[in-house]
């Protein structure tokens, strides 16, 4: 069944304000700027909406994983193994949504007053790395001194590493594709974790996941 004309006009409208949110940040963005990308009456954002802050919330709500952090949960009961299930699956949202990941980036930078938006959807993904660490610790599987370090240290390169457009003149290669991107970054992690026997991915967990 085709999506009803309502559905189109809010999907319409998320759209262009993830496009904008990403290239110009929230406070640079008017609700009138989202309504012409969206090719849509401005009244439209106040009759979906509510205002531009419910639109910012809606973005993580339609676009942001949050349904599938339960089901990734089940899939990583072996801390080595789901430890690279979790680094796929997030490189693979970083790729297929870079715009997504822009405004959590810039968000976080600025310590807006949305963040606990961003907190609501985020943390229970950042809790399963935690996870994943202390198990992995606690098994022998890993080596490291401190879970928090190495969980920001982790999450930092995982996230916020590929900010091309800034580190585009010092860049001597051609960008990554999402598979070498992948690849490099579990065996960068399990090099650092002391499980150098670990290093090469699964490529069977390239494939894309689906219900």
């Amino acid at each position: 069944m085709p999506p009803s004309e309502p559905t189109q006009v809010k999907l319409k409208i998320l759209q262009a304000a993830k496009k904008l949110f990403a290239a110009k940040g929230y406070d640079g963005t008017s609700v009138r700027e989202i309504c012409e990308e969206a090719g849509v009456n401005i009244a439209l954002i106040s009759y979906h909406f509510g205002g531009k802050e419910s639109v910012f919330a809606a973005l993580f709500d339609h676009f942001f994983p949050s349904d599938k952090v339960q089901e990734l949960a089940d899939r990583l009961t072996d801390p080595v193994k789901g430890l690279q299930i979790f680094i796929v699956e997030l490189t693979r949202y970083r790729y297929k949504d870079s715009e997504m990941m822009m405004i959590l980036q810039q968000e976080v930078a600025l310590r807006s007053p949305r963040i606990g938006i961003i907190k609501q959807h985020a943390f229970p993904m950042w809790r399963l790395l935690i996870d994943l660490l202390q198990r992995g610790r606690e098994q022998g599987a890993f080596w490291f001194e401190s879970v928090d370090h190495t969980f920001l240290s982790l999450l930092g390169s995982l996230l916020f590493h590929r900010q091309s457009d800034y580190f585009r003149p010092l860049a001597v290669e051609d960008p990554l594709t999402f598979e070498q991107s992948a690849r490099l970054s579990v065996r960068f992690t399990m090099n650092a974790l002391g499980a150098p026997d670990h290093a090469e991915l699964d490529e069977s967990l390239l494939a894309e996941w689906t219900d």
